[in-house]
Protein backbone atom coordinates (compact mmCIF):
# COMPACT_ATOMS: atom_id res chain seq x y z
CA UNK A 1 0.00 0.00 0.00
CA UNK A 2 1.36 3.40 -0.68
CA UNK A 3 2.19 5.88 2.32
CA UNK A 4 -1.38 7.17 2.34
CA UNK A 5 -3.19 4.26 2.29
CA UNK A 6 -5.46 5.46 4.62
CA UNK A 7 -7.16 8.14 2.73
CA UNK A 8 -9.31 5.16 0.89
CA UNK A 9 -9.00 2.37 3.00
CA UNK A 10 -12.00 0.08 4.27
CA UNK A 11 -10.89 -0.43 8.02
CA UNK A 12 -12.47 -3.34 10.00
CA UNK A 13 -13.22 -2.85 13.65
CA UNK A 14 -12.80 -5.51 16.12
CA UNK A 15 -14.29 -5.63 19.41
CA UNK A 16 -12.06 -8.17 20.64
CA UNK A 17 -14.33 -9.94 23.34
CA UNK A 18 -16.88 -10.56 20.96
CA UNK A 19 -14.80 -11.29 17.48
CA UNK A 20 -13.83 -14.98 17.81
CA UNK A 21 -12.61 -16.76 21.70
CA UNK A 22 -9.59 -19.34 20.69
CA UNK A 23 -9.40 -20.95 23.77
CA UNK A 24 -12.92 -21.55 25.07
CA UNK A 25 -13.47 -19.89 27.82
CA UNK A 26 -16.21 -17.83 26.30
CA UNK A 27 -14.43 -14.13 25.60
CA UNK A 28 -13.01 -13.46 22.48
CA UNK A 29 -9.24 -13.10 22.45
CA UNK A 30 -6.30 -13.01 20.11
CA UNK A 31 -6.22 -16.67 19.16
CA UNK A 32 -9.57 -16.37 17.66
CA UNK A 33 -8.83 -13.00 15.70
CA UNK A 34 -5.55 -14.75 14.57
CA UNK A 35 -7.62 -17.82 13.37
CA UNK A 36 -9.99 -15.70 11.44
CA UNK A 37 -7.34 -13.37 9.63
CA UNK A 38 -8.34 -15.17 6.37
CA UNK A 39 -11.49 -14.22 6.75
CA UNK A 40 -10.99 -10.75 7.30
CA UNK A 41 -8.71 -11.01 4.37
CA UNK A 42 -11.49 -12.40 2.17
CA UNK A 43 -13.88 -9.73 2.76
CA UNK A 44 -11.81 -7.54 1.74
CA UNK A 45 -11.03 -4.71 4.09
CA UNK A 46 -7.20 -2.77 4.71
CA UNK A 47 -6.99 -2.62 7.86
CA UNK A 48 -8.14 -3.78 11.58
CA UNK A 49 -8.95 -1.05 14.47
CA UNK A 50 -9.22 -2.85 17.98
CA UNK A 51 -10.78 -1.93 20.43
CA UNK A 52 -8.46 -1.46 23.69
CA UNK A 53 -6.32 -4.43 24.53
CA UNK A 54 -4.61 -3.74 27.26
CA UNK A 55 -4.80 -5.16 30.92
CA UNK A 56 -7.91 -3.66 32.48
CA UNK A 57 -10.67 -4.46 35.08
CA UNK A 58 -13.18 -4.04 32.54
CA UNK A 59 -15.22 -1.70 34.50
CA UNK A 60 -15.62 -0.44 30.86
CA UNK A 61 -15.03 -2.76 28.59
CA UNK A 62 -11.04 -2.16 28.44
CA UNK A 63 -11.70 1.51 28.39
CA UNK A 64 -9.99 1.71 31.57
CA UNK A 65 -6.37 1.02 31.32
CA UNK A 66 -4.03 -0.57 34.13
CA UNK A 67 -1.03 -0.97 31.77
CA UNK A 68 -0.72 0.46 28.14
CA UNK A 69 2.19 -1.15 27.54
CA UNK A 70 0.84 -4.89 27.92
CA UNK A 71 -2.08 -6.90 26.59
CA UNK A 72 -5.33 -7.76 29.06
CA UNK A 73 -4.42 -11.64 30.01
CA UNK A 74 -7.80 -13.06 29.29
CA UNK A 75 -7.05 -11.91 25.34
CA UNK A 76 -3.38 -13.14 25.19
CA UNK A 77 -0.15 -11.93 25.75
CA UNK A 78 2.46 -8.99 24.16
CA UNK A 79 4.75 -12.07 21.86
CA UNK A 80 1.11 -12.99 20.44
CA UNK A 81 0.03 -9.46 20.20
CA UNK A 82 3.52 -8.77 17.98
CA UNK A 83 2.54 -12.40 16.24
CA UNK A 84 -0.96 -10.97 15.25
CA UNK A 85 0.75 -7.88 14.17
CA UNK A 86 3.36 -9.63 12.10
CA UNK A 87 0.81 -12.06 10.46
CA UNK A 88 -2.26 -9.22 9.55
CA UNK A 89 1.28 -7.19 7.82
CA UNK A 90 2.07 -10.75 5.98
CA UNK A 91 -1.92 -10.30 4.53
CA UNK A 92 -1.50 -6.76 3.73
CA UNK A 93 -3.35 -5.65 6.68
CA UNK A 94 -2.33 -2.58 8.53
CA UNK A 95 -3.24 -2.50 12.10
CA UNK A 96 -4.54 0.42 14.58
CA UNK A 97 -5.27 0.05 18.47
CA UNK A 98 -7.03 2.28 21.15
CA UNK A 99 -5.33 4.71 22.85
CA UNK A 100 -6.94 6.05 25.65
CA UNK A 101 -5.43 9.19 26.64
CA UNK A 102 -8.49 10.75 29.17
CA UNK A 103 -8.30 8.57 31.72
CA UNK A 104 -6.46 5.63 33.25
CA UNK A 105 -8.05 3.21 35.66
CA UNK A 106 -7.88 3.33 39.40
CA UNK A 107 -6.15 -0.15 39.02
CA UNK A 108 -3.18 1.98 37.26
CA UNK A 109 0.19 2.00 39.44
CA UNK A 110 -0.33 6.09 38.65
CA UNK A 111 -3.70 6.20 40.74
CA UNK A 112 -2.50 2.87 43.41
CA UNK A 113 0.20 5.71 44.48
CA UNK A 114 -1.89 8.58 44.10
CA UNK A 115 -4.00 7.54 46.83
CA UNK A 116 -1.41 6.99 49.68
CA UNK A 117 0.79 9.96 48.24
CA UNK A 118 -0.33 13.30 47.83
CA UNK A 119 2.36 14.06 46.34
CA UNK A 120 1.72 12.21 43.01
CA UNK A 121 -2.07 13.16 42.59
CA UNK A 122 -1.03 16.09 40.40
CA UNK A 123 -1.12 13.68 37.17
CA UNK A 124 -4.79 13.29 37.79
CA UNK A 125 -8.01 16.26 38.71
CA UNK A 126 -7.92 15.78 42.39
CA UNK A 127 -9.47 18.85 44.64
CA UNK A 128 -10.83 19.44 47.85
CA UNK A 129 -14.39 20.15 46.65
CA UNK A 130 -15.95 19.14 44.01
CA UNK A 131 -18.20 21.02 41.37
CA UNK A 132 -21.31 20.50 39.49
CA UNK A 133 -20.33 18.23 36.51
CA UNK A 134 -22.20 15.03 35.81
CA UNK A 135 -20.24 11.66 34.42
CA UNK A 136 -21.33 11.40 30.57
CA UNK A 137 -22.39 7.73 32.05
CA UNK A 138 -24.91 9.11 34.84
CA UNK A 139 -24.02 10.52 38.52
CA UNK A 140 -21.36 12.64 39.68
CA UNK A 141 -18.35 13.25 37.92
CA UNK A 142 -16.29 12.82 41.18
CA UNK A 143 -15.76 10.46 43.87
CA UNK A 144 -14.43 11.30 47.31
CA UNK A 145 -10.89 9.47 48.46
CA UNK A 146 -10.48 8.35 52.06
CA UNK A 147 -8.64 11.32 52.90
CA UNK A 148 -11.33 13.43 52.23
CA UNK A 149 -10.31 14.96 48.18
CA UNK A 150 -12.36 14.24 45.25
CA UNK A 151 -11.22 13.19 41.81
CA UNK A 152 -12.97 13.58 38.30
CA UNK A 153 -13.89 10.93 36.15
CA UNK A 154 -15.73 12.31 32.93
CA UNK A 155 -17.28 8.32 32.93
CA UNK A 156 -17.08 5.63 35.19
CA UNK A 157 -15.69 6.01 39.08
CA UNK A 158 -12.98 3.31 38.22
CA UNK A 159 -11.73 5.91 35.18
CA UNK A 160 -9.72 9.12 36.90
CA UNK A 161 -9.42 11.82 34.59
CA UNK A 162 -5.40 12.37 33.93
CA UNK A 163 -4.30 15.93 34.16
CA UNK A 164 -3.04 17.21 30.99
CA UNK A 165 -1.41 20.44 32.71
CA UNK A 166 1.38 17.77 33.99
CA UNK A 167 4.08 17.49 31.63
CA UNK A 168 4.38 13.62 33.18
CA UNK A 169 1.37 12.63 31.52
CA UNK A 170 2.92 14.19 27.86
CA UNK A 171 5.83 11.97 28.10
CA UNK A 172 4.17 9.00 29.47
CA UNK A 173 2.16 9.09 26.40
CA UNK A 174 4.20 9.77 23.97
CA UNK A 175 6.47 6.87 25.01
CA UNK A 176 3.33 4.92 24.87
CA UNK A 177 2.99 5.97 20.89
CA UNK A 178 6.43 5.07 20.47
CA UNK A 179 6.20 1.98 22.38
CA UNK A 180 3.87 0.32 19.41
CA UNK A 181 5.07 1.63 16.67
CA UNK A 182 8.08 0.36 17.41
CA UNK A 183 5.90 -3.07 17.44
CA UNK A 184 4.93 -2.14 14.06
CA UNK A 185 1.38 -0.58 14.72
CA UNK A 186 0.48 1.03 12.04
CA UNK A 187 -2.24 3.88 13.49
CA UNK A 188 -3.63 4.68 16.72
CA UNK A 189 -7.40 5.72 17.23
CA UNK A 190 -7.29 8.20 19.89
CA UNK A 191 -10.08 7.80 22.43
CA UNK A 192 -12.36 10.62 23.49
CA UNK A 193 -10.07 12.68 21.72
CA UNK A 194 -11.77 16.12 22.53
CA UNK A 195 -12.03 15.69 26.18
CA UNK A 196 -8.10 15.85 27.53
CA UNK A 197 -8.06 19.56 28.92
CA UNK A 198 -10.52 21.02 31.91
CA UNK A 199 -10.69 24.85 32.99
CA UNK A 200 -12.83 25.62 35.98
CA UNK A 201 -16.24 25.56 33.33
CA UNK A 202 -15.48 22.99 30.77
CA UNK A 203 -13.41 19.74 29.60
CA UNK A 204 -14.39 20.03 25.52
CA UNK A 205 -13.00 20.96 22.93
CA UNK A 206 -10.23 23.70 24.91
CA UNK A 207 -7.69 24.84 22.55
CA UNK A 208 -4.62 23.30 24.15
CA UNK A 209 -5.67 20.22 23.13
CA UNK A 210 -4.62 20.83 19.84
CA UNK A 211 -0.58 20.94 21.12
CA UNK A 212 -0.90 17.54 22.28
CA UNK A 213 -1.55 16.00 18.42
CA UNK A 214 0.43 18.49 17.36
CA UNK A 215 3.29 16.42 19.70
CA UNK A 216 1.91 13.19 18.36
CA UNK A 217 1.94 14.24 14.85
CA UNK A 218 5.35 14.77 15.23
CA UNK A 219 6.09 11.55 16.56
CA UNK A 220 3.80 9.52 13.91
CA UNK A 221 5.24 11.38 11.18
CA UNK A 222 9.02 10.19 12.33
CA UNK A 223 7.64 6.69 11.38
CA UNK A 224 6.48 7.28 7.85
CA UNK A 225 2.95 5.97 7.58
CA UNK A 226 1.77 6.18 10.55
CA UNK A 227 -1.71 7.61 11.55
CA UNK A 228 -3.71 8.87 14.00
CA UNK A 229 -7.86 8.97 13.70
CA UNK A 230 -9.82 10.92 16.44
CA UNK A 231 -12.78 10.22 17.97
CA UNK A 232 -14.04 14.02 18.27
CA UNK A 233 -18.00 13.89 19.31
CA UNK A 234 -18.51 17.49 18.03
CA UNK A 235 -21.86 19.33 16.71
CA UNK A 236 -19.96 21.94 15.14
CA UNK A 237 -18.15 20.82 12.10
CA UNK A 238 -15.89 24.00 11.58
CA UNK A 239 -14.19 23.02 14.71
CA UNK A 240 -14.45 19.44 14.25
CA UNK A 241 -11.85 19.86 11.20
CA UNK A 242 -9.58 21.93 13.79
CA UNK A 243 -8.09 18.61 14.58
CA UNK A 244 -7.79 17.94 10.95
CA UNK A 245 -5.12 20.55 10.24
CA UNK A 246 -2.21 19.62 7.90
CA UNK A 247 -0.28 18.83 11.66
CA UNK A 248 -2.95 17.48 13.42
CA UNK A 249 -4.54 14.01 13.28
CA UNK A 250 -4.74 12.21 9.39
CA UNK A 251 -8.66 11.30 10.24
CA UNK A 252 -11.68 11.22 12.13
CA UNK A 253 -14.90 9.78 12.98
CA UNK A 254 -17.78 11.35 11.09
CA UNK A 255 -20.13 11.27 13.57
CA UNK A 256 -22.82 13.12 11.71
CA UNK A 257 -22.94 10.52 9.13
CA UNK A 258 -23.39 7.94 11.71
CA UNK A 259 -26.60 9.29 13.56
CA UNK A 260 -27.79 10.85 10.38
CA UNK A 261 -31.81 9.53 9.68
CA UNK A 262 -33.00 7.79 6.69
CA UNK A 263 -33.63 10.55 4.79
CA UNK A 264 -32.76 11.91 1.44
CA UNK A 265 -32.38 15.45 2.26
CA UNK A 266 -30.60 15.03 5.98
CA UNK A 267 -28.35 12.72 4.17
CA UNK A 268 -27.06 14.86 1.43
CA UNK A 269 -26.85 17.91 3.43
CA UNK A 270 -24.27 15.59 5.83
CA UNK A 271 -22.44 14.17 2.74
CA UNK A 272 -21.74 17.97 1.37
CA UNK A 273 -20.99 19.52 4.94
CA UNK A 274 -18.21 16.84 5.33
CA UNK A 275 -17.17 17.26 2.18
CA UNK A 276 -16.86 21.05 1.91
CA UNK A 277 -15.06 21.23 5.59
CA UNK A 278 -12.30 18.54 5.18
CA UNK A 279 -11.48 20.21 1.33
CA UNK A 280 -9.84 23.18 3.37
CA UNK A 281 -7.67 21.13 5.61
CA UNK A 282 -6.74 18.33 2.97
CA UNK A 283 -8.01 15.69 5.41
CA UNK A 284 -10.63 12.83 3.39
CA UNK A 285 -13.76 12.03 5.32
CA UNK A 286 -14.57 9.21 6.91
CA UNK A 287 -17.90 7.16 6.24
CA UNK A 288 -18.84 5.25 9.62
CA UNK A 289 -22.82 3.57 10.21
CA UNK A 290 -22.18 1.50 13.07
CA UNK A 291 -19.28 0.92 16.38
CA UNK A 292 -19.57 -0.75 19.87
CA UNK A 293 -21.17 1.99 20.95
CA UNK A 294 -24.22 2.58 18.61
CA UNK A 295 -27.82 0.93 17.68
CA UNK A 296 -26.85 -1.54 15.00
CA UNK A 297 -28.50 -0.06 11.65
CA UNK A 298 -30.71 -3.17 10.78
CA UNK A 299 -32.98 -2.52 14.20
CA UNK A 300 -31.85 1.61 13.88
CA UNK A 301 -32.64 1.68 10.14
CA UNK A 302 -36.12 0.02 10.88
CA UNK A 303 -37.54 2.29 13.01
CA UNK A 304 -40.06 5.73 12.63
CA UNK A 305 -36.97 7.70 14.06
CA UNK A 306 -33.75 6.10 12.31
CA UNK A 307 -31.50 8.48 13.91
CA UNK A 308 -28.80 7.97 16.37
CA UNK A 309 -28.26 9.84 19.80
CA UNK A 310 -26.62 8.40 22.41
CA UNK A 311 -28.72 10.38 25.44
CA UNK A 312 -31.75 8.50 23.36
CA UNK A 313 -30.79 5.23 22.41
CA UNK A 314 -34.63 4.07 21.92
CA UNK A 315 -34.09 0.74 22.99
CA UNK A 316 -37.30 -1.36 23.02
CA UNK A 317 -39.15 1.18 20.44
CA UNK A 318 -40.79 -1.16 17.44
CA UNK A 319 -38.51 -1.84 14.61
CA UNK A 320 -39.41 -3.80 11.92
CA UNK A 321 -35.89 -5.55 11.20
CA UNK A 322 -36.91 -6.86 7.32
CA UNK A 323 -37.77 -2.68 6.37
CA UNK A 324 -33.95 -1.93 8.54
CA UNK A 325 -32.36 -4.95 6.88
CA UNK A 326 -33.17 -3.58 3.25
CA UNK A 327 -32.43 -0.09 4.47
CA UNK A 328 -28.77 -0.94 6.07
CA UNK A 329 -27.79 -2.99 2.22
CA UNK A 330 -28.72 0.54 0.72
CA UNK A 331 -26.40 2.40 3.82
CA UNK A 332 -23.56 0.01 3.23
CA UNK A 333 -23.30 0.33 -0.54
CA UNK A 334 -23.54 4.47 -0.57
CA UNK A 335 -21.30 5.02 2.29
CA UNK A 336 -18.97 2.53 0.28
CA UNK A 337 -19.10 5.01 -2.55
CA UNK A 338 -18.63 8.37 -0.92
CA UNK A 339 -15.28 9.84 -1.22
CA UNK A 340 -12.64 8.69 1.88
CA UNK A 341 -11.87 5.84 4.42
CA UNK A 342 -14.96 3.76 5.69
CA UNK A 343 -15.27 2.04 8.77
CA UNK A 344 -17.27 -1.85 9.28
CA UNK A 345 -17.77 -2.48 12.65
CA UNK A 346 -18.12 -6.37 13.39
CA UNK A 347 -21.10 -8.04 12.47
CA UNK A 348 -21.91 -5.19 10.41
CA UNK A 349 -21.30 -7.25 7.19
CA UNK A 350 -23.67 -9.96 8.97
CA UNK A 351 -26.35 -8.12 9.22
CA UNK A 352 -26.74 -8.61 12.67
CA UNK A 353 -29.81 -6.74 14.40
CA UNK A 354 -29.18 -5.62 17.93
CA UNK A 355 -30.31 -7.45 20.92
CA UNK A 356 -32.32 -5.83 23.18
CA UNK A 357 -33.65 -8.48 25.34
CA UNK A 358 -30.52 -9.37 27.24
CA UNK A 359 -31.20 -10.26 30.72
CA UNK A 360 -30.22 -7.55 33.24
CA UNK A 361 -28.26 -9.67 35.21
CA UNK A 362 -26.21 -10.05 32.23
CA UNK A 363 -25.66 -6.26 31.69
CA UNK A 364 -21.80 -4.95 32.00
CA UNK A 365 -22.02 -1.45 30.46
CA UNK A 366 -21.61 1.21 32.88
CA UNK A 367 -24.15 3.25 31.22
CA UNK A 368 -26.99 0.82 32.29
CA UNK A 369 -25.59 0.72 36.08
CA UNK A 370 -25.37 4.49 36.52
CA UNK A 371 -28.59 5.04 35.05
CA UNK A 372 -30.28 2.45 37.51
CA UNK A 373 -31.48 0.87 34.23
CA UNK A 374 -32.94 3.58 32.10
CA UNK A 375 -30.39 3.53 29.61
CA UNK A 376 -30.14 0.13 28.13
CA UNK A 377 -26.24 0.96 27.53
CA UNK A 378 -24.59 -0.52 24.42
CA UNK A 379 -24.40 -4.29 25.07
CA UNK A 380 -26.83 -5.31 22.59
CA UNK A 381 -24.08 -4.31 20.03
CA UNK A 382 -21.86 -5.87 21.44
CA UNK A 383 -22.92 -9.42 21.82
CA UNK A 384 -20.44 -12.42 20.33
CA UNK A 385 -19.96 -13.05 16.67
CA UNK A 386 -21.81 -16.02 15.04
CA UNK A 387 -19.77 -17.91 13.11
CA UNK A 388 -21.22 -21.32 12.27
CA UNK A 389 -23.80 -23.96 13.65
CA UNK A 390 -27.37 -24.26 14.08
CA UNK A 391 -27.01 -23.60 18.11
CA UNK A 392 -25.64 -21.05 20.10
CA UNK A 393 -22.59 -20.35 20.66
CA UNK A 394 -22.31 -20.39 16.35
CA UNK A 395 -18.64 -21.58 16.62
CA UNK A 396 -17.44 -18.97 18.53
CA UNK A 397 -15.98 -20.43 20.93
CA UNK A 398 -16.81 -22.00 24.23
CA UNK A 399 -19.98 -23.07 25.52
CA UNK A 400 -21.04 -19.90 27.08
CA UNK A 401 -20.06 -16.88 25.88
CA UNK A 402 -20.01 -13.93 27.79
CA UNK A 403 -23.20 -12.46 26.45
CA UNK A 404 -25.68 -14.71 25.27
CA UNK A 405 -26.50 -14.58 21.49
CA UNK A 406 -30.14 -14.74 19.92
CA UNK A 407 -30.80 -18.31 18.63
CA UNK A 408 -32.62 -16.74 15.51
CA UNK A 409 -28.97 -16.05 14.42
CA UNK A 410 -27.85 -19.20 13.07
CA UNK A 411 -29.23 -17.80 9.56
CA UNK A 412 -26.77 -15.04 10.08
CA UNK A 413 -23.77 -17.22 10.30
CA UNK A 414 -21.10 -16.24 8.50
CA UNK A 415 -20.65 -20.25 7.44
CA UNK A 416 -24.52 -19.68 6.56
CA UNK A 417 -24.08 -16.80 4.39
CA UNK A 418 -21.37 -17.85 2.44
CA UNK A 419 -22.73 -19.89 -0.28
CA UNK A 420 -26.03 -17.13 -0.35
CA UNK A 421 -24.70 -15.16 -3.23
CA UNK A 422 -27.77 -12.49 -1.90
CA UNK A 423 -26.32 -12.50 1.43
CA UNK A 424 -25.28 -9.26 3.42
CA UNK A 425 -21.99 -11.02 3.67
CA UNK A 426 -21.22 -11.46 0.22
CA UNK A 427 -22.21 -8.00 -0.97
CA UNK A 428 -20.30 -6.91 2.04
CA UNK A 429 -17.02 -8.35 -0.04
CA UNK A 430 -18.36 -7.52 -3.66
CA UNK A 431 -18.86 -3.91 -2.39
CA UNK A 432 -15.51 -3.61 -0.87
CA UNK A 433 -13.64 -5.52 -3.81
CA UNK A 434 -15.21 -3.37 -6.23
CA UNK A 435 -14.59 -0.27 -4.09
CA UNK A 436 -10.91 -0.69 -3.87
CA UNK A 437 -11.17 -1.29 -7.59
CA UNK A 438 -13.08 1.83 -8.70
CA UNK A 439 -13.88 4.46 -5.89
CA UNK A 440 -11.90 5.20 -2.45
CA UNK A 441 -10.63 8.62 -1.78
CA UNK A 442 -11.57 11.67 -4.40
CA UNK A 443 -14.16 13.20 -4.68
CA UNK A 444 -17.62 13.19 -5.99
CA UNK A 445 -20.45 15.00 -8.70
CA UNK A 446 -23.86 14.94 -7.59
CA UNK A 447 -26.63 14.33 -10.48
CA UNK A 448 -30.40 15.33 -10.27
CA UNK A 449 -32.36 12.40 -10.28
CA UNK A 450 -34.79 14.20 -8.23
CA UNK A 451 -36.38 14.62 -4.72
CA UNK A 452 -36.18 11.44 -2.72
CA UNK A 453 -32.77 10.34 -4.48
CA UNK A 454 -29.15 10.63 -3.84
CA UNK A 455 -27.08 9.84 -6.98
CA UNK A 456 -23.50 11.16 -7.86
CA UNK A 457 -21.04 9.77 -9.85
CA UNK A 458 -17.19 9.60 -9.10
CA UNK A 459 -14.17 10.21 -11.18
CA UNK A 460 -13.96 6.46 -12.02
CA UNK A 461 -17.47 6.78 -13.84
CA UNK A 462 -18.83 4.66 -11.29
CA UNK A 463 -22.55 6.24 -10.47
CA UNK A 464 -24.47 5.31 -7.02
CA UNK A 465 -28.34 5.86 -7.27
CA UNK A 466 -29.74 6.00 -3.43
CA UNK A 467 -33.40 6.21 -3.71
CA UNK A 468 -34.86 6.82 -0.77
CA UNK A 469 -38.70 8.04 -2.08
CA UNK A 470 -41.79 6.61 -1.66
CA UNK A 471 -41.90 4.54 -5.06
CA UNK A 472 -39.48 3.13 -7.78
CA UNK A 473 -38.14 5.18 -10.00
CA UNK A 474 -36.39 5.07 -13.41
CA UNK A 475 -32.68 4.70 -13.58
CA UNK A 476 -30.11 6.58 -15.51
CA UNK A 477 -28.24 5.21 -18.82
CA UNK A 478 -25.68 2.80 -17.34
CA UNK A 479 -24.80 -1.38 -16.89
CA UNK A 480 -25.63 -2.21 -13.24
CA UNK A 481 -22.17 -2.97 -11.21
CA UNK A 482 -24.16 -4.28 -7.92
CA UNK A 483 -27.21 -3.35 -6.28
CA UNK A 484 -28.65 -3.82 -2.74
CA UNK A 485 -31.56 -5.47 -3.62
CA UNK A 486 -33.61 -6.80 -7.03
CA UNK A 487 -34.98 -4.15 -9.43
CA UNK A 488 -38.34 -3.77 -9.83
CA UNK A 489 -39.18 -4.27 -14.23
CA UNK A 490 -35.71 -1.71 -14.54
CA UNK A 491 -36.48 0.58 -11.62
CA UNK A 492 -35.18 1.47 -8.70
CA UNK A 493 -37.14 0.24 -5.45
CA UNK A 494 -37.17 2.09 -2.72
CA UNK A 495 -34.48 1.66 0.28
CA UNK A 496 -32.39 0.43 -2.60
CA UNK A 497 -28.69 1.30 -3.44
CA UNK A 498 -27.47 0.40 -6.97
CA UNK A 499 -23.93 1.09 -8.77
CA UNK A 500 -23.70 2.03 -12.63
CA UNK A 501 -20.84 2.47 -14.95
CA UNK A 502 -21.40 4.97 -17.58
CA UNK A 503 -21.99 3.92 -21.04
CA UNK A 504 -19.97 7.40 -22.33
Amino acid sequence: MSHTWWRGAAIYQVYLRSFADGNGDGVGDLAGLRARLPYLKDLGIDAIWLNPWYPSPMADGGYDVADYRDIEPVFGTLAEAEKFIAEAHELDIKVIIDVVPNHSSTASAWFRRALTDRTARDRFWFRDEPNDWQSIFGGPAWTQVPDGQWYLHLFAPEQPDFNWANEEVHQEFEDVLRFWFDKGVDGVRIDSAALLFKSATAYEDLDEVHDVYRRWRRIADEYGDRILIGEVWLPDQERFTRYLRPDELHTAFNFDFLSCPWDPAELRRVIDLTLTTHAPVGAPPTWVLSNHDVTRPVTRYGRADTAFAHGGRLHGAPSDLELGYRRARAAALLAMALPGSLYVYQGEELGLPEVEDLPDELRQDPMYARSQGANPGRDGCRVPLPWAGEEPPFGFGGPHPWLPQPESWRKLTAEAQQADLGSMLNLYRTGLRLRRELLGDGSLSWLPLGDGVLAFIRSSGLICVTNLGPGPIPLPPGRTVLASGPMADGDLPPDTTVWLTSLE
